[in-house]
């Protein structure tokens, strides 16, 4: 536990120092839309689980608007508070963020309570670092680790700066591995699941 903590102070400060060089202009143009690649890991009509980036995490509302757009229910976290289990209810409309309400973190909005409660084909997941054979290492609070614990089926696929590539990832049992990442320049993967 304290190797990954010292991985996430140390790739979160990598993560923000990228992030702030980057040329606004730059940036406006990363994960505008999935490789094609990415496209076809997704289903046809598939539901799709996204997240709204914080400040220095790889963007997603682009995708979420592309794959909405090519037929897809787009889904986001949602949480009755911060105690209880991760969920994804639909976000029906990815431009309209009027449709969103506060979440129980200050500064994180999530879907309505009366959005409908879905299950993702498909999960585009943040991270704060991975490794180049399918390990991804969170924030810490394990959400996304037992969400897909109980959803084997869903595929995880991670979205990265290409700076928060680890060389080793220390992994635990209850760690998800992911499906793929993708960054500004390559797709990861896809590997297969195991756990």
């Amino acid at each position: 536990m304290e190797a990954k903590n010292a991985l996430r102070t140390e790739f979160r400060a990598r993560r923000n120092a990228h992030v702030a060089a980057l040329d606004a202009r730059v940036k406006a143009l990363m994960f505008r839309r999935p490789p094609s690649p990415v496209m076809a890991m997704v289903p046809e009509g598939a539901t799709v689980g996204i997240y709204l980036a914080g400040p220095a995490e790889a963007p997603a509302t682009a995708y979420a608007q592309v794959l909405h757009e090519a037929g897809h229910k787009i889904a986001l976290p949602w949480f009755a508070d911060r105690s209880s289990p991760m969920v994804f209810r639909e976000w029906s409309s990815p431009w309209v963020d009027e449709l969103l309400a506060p979440g129980p973190w200050k500064g994180i909005v999530q879907p309505a309570e009366d959005a409908a409660e879905v299950v993702p084909e498909v999960l585009f997941v943040p991270l704060v670092a991975f490794s180049a054979d399918g390990g991804r290492l969170g924030q810490g609070g394990g959400h996304y680790d037992r969400w897909l614990e109980a959803h084997p089926s869903t595929l995880p696929i991670g979205l990265a700066w290409d700076c928060q590539l680890v060389e080793h990832l220390p992994r635990e049992a209850h760690d998800a591995p992911l499906h793929a990442v993708v960054t500004p320049t390559r797709i990861y993967g896809p590997w297969e699941r195991q756990r």
